[in-house]
């Protein structure tokens, strides 16, 4: 059993966990991920670790289906059955010069940590961030703590500019700046989009894919995706992969893998369906 020790509502729909797991915590590196179970009836899922803070780490999720309503309904110092991990790769961390790190949605609390670690590592760190509306954007605080350069966008404008990420990464690249690496972790279309414009100009990309994990150990195949010529498993080969590589028409099939069957789980349980 693992100890709850913060969940609370961050934004419309996403909440923010801090579990106590020492022995997690004291391996986790940026760019991994946990499998957790709320109870031994329930389903694994997995969620990239946000943060890590002593013998604590921190989950970032939105409660779309069955389990992570379940989790959103989680008090302060109640548990949760099993919490398995670091599962994945952690990301390279190296100085390599300048990084451009691109986050929308829920997947800016996963960019968070990644960036955090480029700049520890000496990096010169450009962050761009994207969300619906100002109430859905978060980690805003967290990142300018880091102290690095930051575009916030918008689709409605209500905060930062009006527009996509891809257009401030596309007037980052014609600045005249050289851009080393460019990391992306946000919905599929969104990386898929960030790929096609760094694969333009030859600039490495890595891209943080979210796959339907069923197991998270490579036994059940439900998260592979296509890699050039190779078949790779996210839970074990990633998650992180060269975006230029990416198969992301596959990557969308899988992603509505068990729709209809989560739609059907939501319904019986009187839970709306996003």
């Amino acid at each position: 059993m693992f100890k709850v020790l913060y969940n609370e509502k961050i934004a419309p729909g996403i909440y923010k966990m801090v579990i106590d797991a020492p022995l997690i915590a004291a391996k986790a590196k940026s760019g991994q991920f946990i499998m957790i179970r709320i109870d031994e009836a329930g389903e694994r899922i997995p969620l990239t670790i946000a943060d890590i803070d002593g013998k604590n780490i921190t989950i970032v999720y939105q409660a779309v289906g069955v389990t992570t309503y379940k989790l959103a309904e989680k008090k302060n110092r109640e548990f949760v059955s099993d919490v398995v991990g670091p599962s994945g790769h952690a990301t390279d961390i190296r100085k390599i010069g300048t990084v451009c790190c691109v986050g929308g949605g829920v997947g800016i609390a996963e960019l968070y940590p990644v960036a955090k670690a480029y700049k520890n590592a000496g990096n010169n760190v450009i962050v761009i961030v994207g969300a619906r509306n100002k109430e859905l954007l978060i980690f805003k605080k967290e990142l300018e703590l880091l102290g690095v350069e930051i575009f916030i966008i918008t689709d409605d404008g209500s905060i930062g500019e009006k527009g996509f990420v891809t257009d401030v990464l596309k007037r980052v690249m014609n600045s005249g700046k050289k851009i080393d690496l460019v990391y992306a972790v946000g919905p599929g279309v969104m990386m898929e989009a960030v790929s096609n414009l760094t694969k333009s100009r030859a600039i490495k990309t890595l891209v943080s894919l979210n796959t339907v994990l069923v197991d998270g150990t490579g036994m059940c195949g439900s998260c592979r995706v296509q890699v050039g010529d190779e078949t790779k498993f996210v839970c074990v080969d990633g998650p992180e992969f060269d975006g230029h590589l990416v198969n992301f028409k596959e990557l969308k099939i899988r992603q509505g893998l068990f729709v209809e069957q989560e739609k059907h789980a939501c319904k019986i349980r009187g839970i709306p369906v996003i």
